[in-house]
């Protein structure tokens, strides 16, 4: 039987930001540019490796999805984000605050399987590079990535679900700038038992698994490199692999930074710091990371902007 104080909620706000009244033009100025250069610079990626016969690998057939992704990973929440920067009322309907977490689980759980099949395509090229080209043919590659789609969709489903049978009572103020899955279950009034168990157990399969699967290829990797070391080998390895590493240690040490190294004053502005960092920071670095890091990125980048000067200039005379 429900108790008497518990209605259907239509609406939640949200806290927001902590930002002070006098610089929220600044900070809205600030994650506007950081909005629009992640969109812009995913889209470049994609847009290389699609006109590029070069780029048209295994590795840059997985970033290209990868860049894909961030640019909607960004999108579920910093857009309702920059207007409630100038909003004095900060609310988000139950249907919404409900599609933003789905969508929100989705990208994030898709981004770290993709970044796994990244780890294995690495550790095809190097520890088997005669079976490379059979091991990672064309529907292989299409495979990995509708499997990380199919398991990020029952993943954010799950969770999706359970949350549509907890019940909120009265006006809900969830202390955060979007409608995060753990702050949403914070400020229910109902048993959430099977919820955290089921994060529990989901958080060990979907993020320790393929962070441990990336560890395992690297272990493998490096192996291999130091059973005939030879700085050709090794810089060659290092130009390959160093850009995913790097975005593998942003992507996964914020995460770390928000679920799994708590502490006491992680529900406040160091918290929302973290969520700031793994989701709207960590995808704008991305295509800057293998750009900038990446001979093949570069050269493709470049062949680009001559071919747009050449076209600008045809088009003057």
């Amino acid at each position: 039987m429900k108790r008497q104080n518990e209605t259907r909620v239509s609406e939640f706000l949200l806290l927001g930001l902590p930002i002070p009244p006098e610089r929220q033009g600044w900070f809205l100025t600030l994650f506007l540019v950081i909005y629009l250069s992640t969109v812009l610079g995913n889209l470049l990626i994609i847009l290389l490796i699609r006109i590029d016969s070069r780029l048209h690998t295994p590795m840059y057939f997985f970033l290209s999805f990868l860049a894909f992704n961030d640019v909607f990973l960004s999108s579920v929440t910093v857009p309702k984000m920059l207007m409630d920067i100038q909003s004095n009322h900060k609310s988000i309907s139950y249907s919404g605050c409900v599609s933003q977490m789905y969508f929100l689980i989705f990208f994030a759980c898709t981004d770290n399987f993709l970044l796994a099949v990244m780890a294995y395509d690495r550790y095809v090229a190097v520890c088997q590079p005669l079976h490379y080209n059979m091991i990672m043919r064309q529907e292989r590659c299409m495979m990995l990535v509708a499997g990380s789609w199919l398991f990020s969709f029952a993943h954010a489903l799950i969770h999706t679900l359970l949350l549509t049978q907890v019940s909120f009572c009265g006006v809900i103020t969830i202390p955060h700038f979007f409608c995060e899955l753990t702050a949403l279950l914070e400020v229910s009034c109902s048993d959430i038992s099977l919820n955290n168990l089921v994060i529990f157990i989901e958080g060990i399969m979907i993020v320790y698994i393929p962070f441990t699967f990336i560890m395992g290829s690297y272990i493998c990797i490096w192996a291999t490199v130091l059973k005939n070391p030879s700085a050709k080998k090794f810089f060659k390895v290092l130009s390959t692999c160093g850009s995913h590493l790097l975005v593998v240690a942003l992507f996964y040490g914020t995460i770390a930074e928000v679920y799994f190294l708590p502490s006491q004053d992680m529900s406040s502005a160091k918290g929302i710091a973290a969520s700031v960092m793994y989701m709207i920071v960590t995808p704008m670095m991305n295509p800057f990371i293998y750009s900038l890091r990446n001979r093949d990125i570069k050269q493709a980048l470049k062949l680009f902007a001559n071919k747009m000067m050449f076209f600008k200039s045809n088009n003057l005379d």
